[in-house]
């Protein structure tokens, strides 16, 4: 767990760092534009932290199930060649999330090559496009919903499983133990997924 935790407190610091910055410029000097290629940039290293960081959270999960449901294995399920195998899973599955979208969207055109805008998404850049972008627009949809959806189901499967072997427990302080291991993941998980869900029913709504 603690591999797993220093892994997501990197990609913390990393998300930030690739938009805070920006946004602390255009705040001390007004211009509240950036470039086509700055904006190309900003995107690959959001969307890569972002999306490594919700699989992240997913293996991190599989670790809590594993310690709870199965804790005399655990020790050899989770080894150390394992944990650094998944992690680096969670990085690769983030490159081959962006890179579809990503790959397309540099062969576009655009009308200008700044952008009005003080945050880099997928919105701003493709309307900024003089080229048709209803493909890569379905795919930024496709890829997004399939990250949020398949790390959620992995998350609430291990969780099903997790509560129903605390639940079995026979001493109230073994299932108060049980749920403490897991209260800083779920409350992060709860943090995390509450934020997208808020975002995208802002953006739709």
């Amino acid at each position: 767990m603690y591999l797993f935790l220093q892994n997501f407190s990197f990609l913390e610091i990393s998300f930030t760092t690739a938009c805070v910055p920006t946004y602390l410029y255009m705040i001390s000097s007004g211009d509240k534009t950036i470039t086509i290629k700055a904006c190309f940039s900003q995107i690959f290293f959001i969307v890569l932290f972002g999306a490594t960081e919700f699989f992240l959270l997913a293996v991190m999960s599989y670790d809590r199930y594993v310690a709870i449901c199965k804790p005399l294995h655990y020790v050899t399920i989770m080894n150390n060649r394992v944990c650094w195998n998944l992690i680096l899973s969670c990085w690769v599955s983030g490159l081959l999330i962006i890179f579809p979208p990503l790959g397309l969207s540099l062969h576009l055109e655009f009308c200008d090559s700044d952008i009005d805008h003080f945050f880099c998404d997928a919105s701003p850049i493709l309307k900024n496009s003089c080229s048709d972008t209803w493909f890569i627009e379905q795919l930024v949809i496709v890829c997004a919903v399939l990250t949020f959806i398949m790390t959620l189901v992995c998350i609430v499967l291990s969780y099903i499983y997790v509560i129903r072997t605390i639940l079995r427990l026979p001493s109230a302080q073994k299932k108060k133990k049980a749920f403490s291991t897991c209260s800083s993941h779920m409350i992060v998980v709860s943090v995390t997924y509450g934020s997208c869900i808020f975002y995208v029913y802002q953006t739709f709504s």
